[in-house]
């Protein structure tokens, strides 16, 4: 290797450079940390500053070429080949970039560290490693508390990597309804308003049901929701009516995941947004700010998916709703209970 390489030594999973490269590399290019002894470097930059021959480094006294170098940085941490992908694909793009407390902090176009606040927290993984709704939930929580953004960084078997800003997302709208009352039957999976009146005015003030022959067809969430509302009188087929219990306890033996999407749909309507289902677009709810009526239906801006606290992502999946979403103009949140409240998770596509 050339002599003016500097040279560094793998201590543990940090390589530790001279106090002569904190100038060049840090100073000037944002790479590592000063420490008392000089320049300590992360595994993934040592690695990138190796690979285009800026540094060298030793271990037990011997120089390490990339290919050495990589593999065993590989058995020292885990995770360490995506990190790097990511990592030199984040530098390759012009950004400043370092370790933080996810797995990099990633600094604005013209900032750079010790000069400008960090833009994101990048959490990288790998496309089959599932992710449990916690694992994104705290950094989210955690960015948004620091001022930052999450960047998920998934890196796939051919190591391209897709971009997702995850972040807490509040939601509301502006569809107050005072709804007419009237008395609904419980049917075999659904409910039937009978009265045409009542039928047309809750359909038209709060785009509650489908309507067909003077009737509304009414969901099962919709019924509780209007039901708990005092809204509407849901009776059984022997036309005895039902609590508000009783019609719930029904529901879970017709729908598995009733109570969950139950909850969801009563915090969003509650937060005057209009809510209809988004099977067709595979998730639980589609989501609109405001309907003005039947005849003015505009473009719902989210589609919703409740799932429960312990929920695992498979990111295939994800990359399949989100995408969908941005298709149709819509912002994919999913939803989920925290100590009894119902909140709420954007994941969306990034272009860094």
């Amino acid at each position: 290797m050339s002599d003016e390489l500097m040279g560094g030594d793998f201590s543990g999973e940090k390589v530790l450079l001279g106090k002569e490269a904190t100038w060049e590399l840090y100073e000037q290019s944002g790479f590592g940390r000063p420490v008392a002894e000089g320049l300590e470097l992360s595994l993934v930059e040592a690695a990138y500053l190796l690979d285009r021959g800026k540094i060298s480094v030793r271990l037990q006294g011997k120089d390490l070429d990339f290919r050495s170098f990589f593999e065993t940085a590989t058995a020292r941490e885990a995770g360490f080949e995506f990190r790097y992908v990511v990592y030199k694909d984040l530098r390759e793009r012009g950004y400043y970039v370092q370790p933080g407390v996810t797995d990099f902090r990633v600094y604005p176009r013209g900032g750079k560290p010790g000069k400008t606040p960090a833009e994101f927290y990048v959490q990288v993984i790998s496309e089959r490693h599932p992710v449990a709704l916690k694992e994104l939930v705290e950094p989210a929580r955690i960015a948004r508390q620091m001022r930052k953004r999450l960047m998920l960084a998934v890196v796939d078997e051919e190591s391209d990597i897709t971009f997702y800003e995850v972040r807490e997302k509040g939601i509301s709208g502006d569809m107050k309804v005072e709804a007419p009352g009237g008395t609904a039957s419980l049917l075999e999976d659904r409910v039937i308003l009978w009265d045409p009146g009542a039928s047309e005015l809750l359909h038209e003030r709060g785009f509650y049901g489908k309507p067909g022959g003077g009737r509304l067809q009414l969901s099962l969430v919709e019924s509780a929701y209007l039901l708990e509302k005092g809204v509407l009188d849901v009776v059984d087929r022997a036309g005895e009516p039902l609590t508000i219990e009783d019609f719930n306890r029904r529901a879970k033996l017709i729908e598995d995941d009733f109570e969950m999407k139950r909850r969801v749909y009563r915090d969003l309507r509650d937060r005057n947004l209009v809510v209809k289902t988004g099977f067709k677009f595979g998730s639980h709810f589609r989501v609109y700010k405001r309907v003005e009526g039947p005849k003015k239906v505009p473009h719902s801006e989210y589609l919703v998916h409740s799932v429960p606290e312990d929920y695992v992502f498979h990111l295939p999946v994800v990359s399949r709703a989100v995408r969908l979403a941005h298709s149709v103009r819509k912002q994919m949140v999913f939803a989920y209970a925290d100590d009894g409240e119902v909140k709420y998770l954007e994941i969306r596509r990034l272009k860094p």
